[in-house]
């Protein structure tokens, strides 16, 4: 499985791409998750910080601790401004560098399909949460078409070009997250949908923000012909559901899980 260290590596192009709405679909989260405040948390595969950022500013942590594989997006992460309380360190979520026990909550936002091995980074989650503590994630429901870049996507299938699947996409579903956290030995087990509305201004923000050259889709456009991108910008215009001012508006829809540690 591709490293998200080395696709996702740019943290202000991840911002225009994917940040923008992770902010919303976190809060959703958090809101449901119901964490009390003044806790101190674990942010496993923090990326450029739109999580955790969202998590400072709504839960009022005691303290929170952030771990990514990649040095790009932790630099951009640390710069925000409402993360200055916030240790980051650059890690791997299969092999946590954290004692047992050492947080009372830990999340894991829109990660869970990049990693190579989910089960272990669960295990691992489960381990590094205080007795009773809160364990959690969500990730956009990428077989279903719930991410935000979905339209685009599609267009590109329908045009032949390669899949946008993830190798880890299965691992996106309502069950499948059932069941990582049930091997982890964590109980009070719930899932839920999160819905959020995507919206652009024209389709030149879309098309500029879900074309930069990260991540898997943003390569595979790089690597078109001039002739190859013009045919494949003028069909995703024609799939949009554009209006006559220009904006575009659809929604995109995430899977969540939580429970508790008991050990």
């Amino acid at each position: 499985m591709t490293d998200p260290g080395q696709m996702f590596s740019d943290g202000k192009a991840y911002e225009r791409l994917m940040g923008r709405w992770s902010q919303p679909v976190g809060e959703a989260f958090l809101d449901w998750l119901d964490v009390p405040k003044g806790m101190q948390w674990l942010d496993v595969g923090c990326g450029n910080g739109a999580f955790t950022e969202v998590l400072v500013k709504r839960c009022a942590p005691a303290s929170v601790a952030a771990i990514d594989p990649s040095e790009g997006q932790l630099a951009y992460a640390s710069k925000r401004p409402t993360t200055t309380m916030v240790q980051f360190r650059q890690g791997d979520s299969q092999a946590l560098p954290y004692a047992d026990g050492s947080f009372d909550a830990v999340a894991m936002a829109l990660v869970i399909t990049f990693i190579p091995d989910a089960a272990k980074a669960i295990a691992e989650m489960a381990r590094v949460v205080r007795p009773g503590g809160w364990v959690g994630t969500y990730m956009w429901d990428t077989i279903a078409g719930g991410l935000p870049i979905s339209p685009l996507h599609a267009a590109m299938e329908s045009l032949g070009l390669p899949r946008m699947v993830q190798p880890g996409a299965a691992n996106s579903q309502r069950d499948a997250m059932q069941q990582f956290w049930e091997k982890a030995g964590l109980q009070s087990i719930e899932t839920c949908v999160i819905r959020i509305p995507v919206v652009y201004p024209s389709f030149d923000d879309f098309w500029s923000s879900n074309t930069a050259p990260i991540g898997p889709q943003g390569k595979v456009i790089a690597e078109l012909s001039q002739d190859a991108k013009e045919q494949l910008r003028n069909h995703v215009r024609e799939r949009l559901p554009i209006a006559a001012d220009g904006r575009i508006a659809y929604e995109a829809f995430a899977n969540a899980v939580k429970g508790r540690a008991t050990r």
